[in-house]
């Protein structure tokens, strides 16, 4: 098995398997693929689980079924681009040594790996921690290819050092980093603050990633500039008036 991370901005992960070879991702996240990989849907991803591993899978921004890819009659390939601009890249995990990513970061991994969802705080602190709460658990033997998105900062926390994260940056962590959602103090922040009133604790030891640009914010970002449905259907109406008026006047 060979794993290349092809381009720059918009990278994409090209899986080259050996006859026999497999690897297992979530549903739909394929890009292109040669035409003898052969696809089946399964819960176990040799870890074990079953259905109630689907169903973790599933509250942790998963599906209930992973769908798995295997070489037939020759090598094959399959890739996977990533969404927005950032980086790929993998990490082993072992048994003692997984890692906790954002709940769209998980891109494929050898059968061994067993994702799950990430749970270490209150129901409540979940209900109004947005995208940092639910987080997918990485556990089993193997490799995974994770997806990041903007740049990457990395930081080592001893025992017990804290970092507060705005939940969305919050890209991967070690599964030996605890994490929780905790509310800003003072009524000014929770009323008037731009940047929201809750954020996650992340507590060491161990390795954080964080992210510069996760998709809620930049979704965020971009709604100001995007107008209602009906000043985007004018100005698409506008442009295909355009278009014919030029075609007309050709032929006229």
């Amino acid at each position: 098995m060979q794993a290349n991370v092809k381009g720059t901005t918009m990278p994409v992960l090209e899986m080259l398997l050996d006859p026999g070879e497999a690897i297992i991702s979530t549903h739909g996240d394929l890009s292109w693929m040669s035409a003898n990989m052969r696809l089946s849907q399964t819960t176990n991803t040799g870890g074990g689980g079953g259905l109630m591993a689907g169903l973790k899978r599933a509250v942790g921004g998963g599906g209930v079924f992973l769908t798995r890819y295997e070489a037939e009659g020759g090598p094959g390939m399959v890739t996977f681009a990533s969404k927005v601009p950032g980086r790929i890249f993998p990490v082993d995990v072992s048994p003692g040594h997984g890692y906790v990513v954002h709940r769209h970061g998980w891109l494929c991994g050898t059968p061994g790996i067993t994702p799950s969802v990430a749970l270490q705080q209150t129901f409540r602190g979940g209900l109004w921690g947005g995208e940092g709460f639910i987080l997918q658990k990485l556990e089993g033997e193997g490799q995974a290819w994770v997806e990041l998105s903007g740049e990457i900062a990395t930081y080592e926390l001893a025992g017990g050092q804290s970092l507060l994260v705005h939940p969305g940056h919050a890209g991967m962590f070690n599964d030996s980093v605890t994490f929780s959602v905790i509310r800003l103090p003072g009524i000014a922040n929770r009323v008037f603050g731009a940047d929201g009133h809750h954020l996650v604790s992340l507590t060491g030891p161990g390795t954080i990633w964080l992210q510069s640009m996760p998709l809620p914010v930049l979704a965020h970002t971009l709604s100001e500039y995007i107008g209602s449905g009906g000043t985007r259907d004018a100005a698409a109406g506008g442009v295909v008036g355009g278009v014919l008026g030029n075609v007309l006047g050709r032929q006229g």
